[in-house]
């Protein structure tokens, strides 16, 4: 890893850009394969597996005896790890629950929130040089919770066109609907438009290579909604002496060794951490079998020197990482400061693969400076907001005038004339010693 001391404020955005591909250089084949699965269908989704995967599956649907004989394949250590990260999981974001907000905000004017699931979603899982079995867990669990319909999930096969068993347990233990061996642009597609075999969603969720990213971008587009905007993995990881290197260099290649174009960043205020982590870094990574990619994701990655905790809260807004790894003796300062990040890990004893797997929260976080604006996926994530309202004779005396004067003062009179028959009609059955009906 490059190491940067003290570098002026001015050159912070050149130093913290990403390793991203241009978007420019992705559209045309993002384009190529939207419009054949659009006018072809399953042919075009099989095309292009073939095309991309090596593997032209003679069902795109896994059936269900396949994917109850793949999950039987699970060696009993696996499924045991597995089940213990459903119940954290679960238990996490079912205490993300919220009522019914009601509220009376004039008398007889009456109005309420409700939350109501989305009714179709799609999860998308990576396969490739590492299937993502633990993505299941974090996209179906909130799902179910929130009581979606149909839950339709998306992996690309293996050169058997199959999937991988821990895939399938994971997605028999959450309700997933409908289990798709079908990854990369083709499956974004297919869940865009639907197809004879694929359902189409209202939503899509999940990471994937920045292909995919392409992908769901274009699916906004065509009216389907997203999760988040999203690129390849990153941690940036802040701290001090206080600090274990072994665990700081452990941590930047967890994410290192994710993919190639993964990126990771080590800030601190102490001259001396640098030389350590790096060392741990040479050692750990000589016994990493994917130490390859993960060298090559270094090559990425950047240790930056500051001078303060000031700048080191500054660098990490500026930055907004995915996760946030927090191990300084100024940690109270920090978190109290810091605005932008996915997910944050404090202490020695708490390595971002926790909030991967099993501590309860969900990894499926913005990357790329999303975490500005967007939040990881949560159970708010998979239903939407409906409000209501109900206005009473008394309620529509209440605020009538005020909806009439501001209607007309817009120039739309049907808006207030939509008030003002109400109100006429009130003072004539009034007059009438009717009174109103509420």
């Amino acid at each position: 890893m490059q190491l940067i001391p003290y570098p002026e404020p001015s050159r912070w955005k050149e130093l913290l850009q990403r390793p991203t591909a241009s978007a420019m250089s992705l559209e045309a084949i993002v384009d190529e394969v939207f419009t054949a699965v659009r006018e072809s269908g399953d042919p075009a989704v099989r095309q292009f597996t073939e095309r991309f995967d090596g593997v032209s599956p003679e069902s795109l649907v896994l059936p269900k005896e396949e994917a109850d004989r793949l999950a039987a394949e699970v060696p009993a250590d696996l499924k045991a790890a597995i089940d213990l990260a459903y119940d954290n999981i679960r238990k996490f974001h079912e205490a993300q629950r919220t009522g019914v907000v009601r509220v009376e905000t004039r008398p007889g004017v009456t109005c309420w929130q409700e939350k109501k699931p989305i009714e179709k979603v799609g999860i998308y899982i990576p396969g490739g040089t590492a299937p993502l079995f633990s993505t299941v867990l974090m996209l179906a669990i909130p799902a179910a919770l929130a009581g979606c319909r149909e839950i339709v999930l998306c992996s690309p096969p293996d050169a058997q066109g199959a999937l991988h068993p821990a895939i399938c347990y994971a997605a028999g233990i959450c309700g997933v609907h409908t289990i798709c061996r079908v990854g990369g642009i083709q499956a974004i597609a297919a869940m865009t438009y639907g197809t004879r075999e694929i359902p189409s969603v209202y939503k899509i969720f999940g990471p994937g290579n920045q292909y995919v990213t392409q992908a769901k971008q274009r699916a906004v587009k065509e009216g389907v909604a997203i999760d988040m905007p999203a690129g390849p993995s990153e941690v940036l990881v802040v701290a001090d002496s206080s600090a274990k290197p072994a665990y700081v260099a452990s941590d930047l290649l967890s994410q290192a060794e994710h993919g190639r174009d993964s990126q990771v960043l080590l800030l601190t205020d102490d001259a001396e951490l640098p030389g350590a982590v790096r060392e741990e870094l040479r050692k750990q990574l000589r016994e990493l079998p994917r130490r390859e990619i993960a060298a090559d994701a270094l090559g990425n990655s950047k240790i930056v020197l500051l001078g303060s905790v000031r700048e080191l809260a500054d660098m990490i807004n500026a930055y907004a990482p995915e996760h946030l790894i927090v191990c300084h003796r100024e940690e109270a300062f920090l978190l109290a400061e810091i605005r932008n990040a996915g997910s944050v890990f404090l202490g020695n004893y708490t390595p971002e693969s926790a909030g991967d797997y099993a501590s309860g929260t969900n990894h499926t976080l913005p990357t790329n400076g999303f975490a500005r604006q967007y939040s990881g996926v949560n159970l708010d994530s998979y239903t939407k907001s409906i409000t209501y309202q109900r206005l009473s004779s008394t309620g529509i005396r209440e605020i009538g005038p005020a909806i009439a004067t501001m209607a007309t003062a817009e120039g739309l009179h049907a808006h207030a004339r939509a008030v003002s028959i109400r109100l006429e009609d009130l003072k004539a059955k009034k007059g009438n010693k009717n009174g109103g009906d509420d």
